[in-house]
């Protein structure tokens, strides 16, 4: 995975406030701006189940981006959702089919309370299944995460988690992908 020469970076952008919410598209236009995307082949990998509330922020954003832009693959959808049992063989996938793919990995997240519903991208590889200790493998040129709960609350987390907070996290992060998509003309690839 390439990511950005200059040092780590990671911006937050509160996804229930619809001017932080808007503003999170042109930033993620300029973030990917930055990569020469006509040399890769671009793939969104929304990681999550549909299985548990709080773990489906990636099949949701995927469900919006399946047919948004044929240029952009992505793997992770409500019906084909990419969670721990298949990660490794999706990625094995992803660099089998495409020649020099550039992921933009995406994946809830746990942290502080005044943290949630905030959503973070950064020019690092995501750590599928850390919040709730799985050892998964790294992904992604960049990363966005949707934080959708408190961080070691208790097993359950994930299963007692607010629908409406990670739709509204869902939404945000596929608006501001097809923001990027539209505004970068990737259909031009």
């Amino acid at each position: 995975m390439r990511g950005f020469s200059q040092k780590i970076c990671q911006t937050k952008y509160f996804s229930m406030d619809e001017q932080e919410a808007l503003s999170l598209g042109p930033y993620l236009a300029s973030y990917l701006s930055q990569e020469d995307l006509s040399s890769y082949s671009p793939v969104i990998l929304c990681i999550g189940t549909d299985r548990a509330t709080g773990d489906c922020l990636g099949p949701l954003v995927g469900e919006q981006l399946t047919d948004y832009d044929e240029n952009f693959k992505v793997f992770g959808t409500l019906e084909s959702p990419v969670h721990a049992l298949n990660l490794n063989q999706t990625i094995q996938t992803i660099y089998d089919m495409y020649t020099n793919p550039y992921v933009i990995a995406i994946d809830a997240a746990v942290g502080d309370y005044s943290h949630i519903g905030y959503v973070t991208v950064s020019n690092c590889p995501i750590a599928p299944g850390k919040g709730v200790n799985k050892k998964l493998p790294a992904i992604g040129d960049i990363s966005i995460t949707g934080i959708v709960n408190v961080a070691g609350q208790n097993a359950n987390l994930l299963h007692t988690t607010r629908l409406y907070t990670v739709m509204q996290l869902a939404n945000c992060i596929a608006s501001a992908l097809k923001y990027s998509i539209d505004y970068l003309d990737f259909g031009a690839l």
